[in-house]
């Protein structure tokens, strides 16, 4: 009678340790989806700003104007917030973005915007309005980035 009962137990036990190894294989590949969807959704925010300043880079260029697109931003993706900023090098311009917390060097995904132009300034999405502000200084397209709250 002791062997019924002891294989019972080791019955139970496999079985305990079968179920935990499928919750958390479930639980990893749910937290990889939504990783993924997550960074798809940054990737089609970054695409959107990226294309509003290309579009009002043309509008600056070719008008001789300043002018000022504010952006409705939503506030997480996910349940995180989320950081943009604009950068230029002597070649080209881009913009980039991360999920968390904004830190200054911090790399991210990154959206090269065709026009060059002199770009500067960062967006923190909890204000949930960005600005995009262009001139033209002397002939040099110029291209801020502001979030509501500066």
């Amino acid at each position: 009678m002791p062997s019924v009962v002891a294989s019972y137990v080791y019955t139970f036990a496999a079985l305990v340790a079968v179920s935990a190894l499928l919750i958390f294989s479930v639980n990893s590949y749910a937290y990889s989806l939504r990783a993924a969807s997550e960074q798809n959704q940054l990737q089609s925010i970054l695409t959107g700003v990226a294309a509003k300043a290309n579009e009002a880079l043309i509008l600056v260029t070719t008008n001789n104007a300043s002018l000022t697109v504010t952006l409705n931003m939503p506030t997480t993706i996910g349940d995180q917030y989320y950081w943009l900023q604009i950068h230029n090098d002597s070649s080209k311009a881009w913009v980039e973005g991360a999920l968390g917390e904004f830190r200054e060097g911090l790399d991210g995904l990154k959206i090269v915007i065709p026009n060059y132009a002199v770009m500067s300034g960062y967006f923190i999405s909890a204000d949930e309005i960005a600005t995009l502000h262009g001139y033209m200084d002397a002939s040099t397209p110029q291209l801020e980035l502001a979030s509501s709250g500066e």
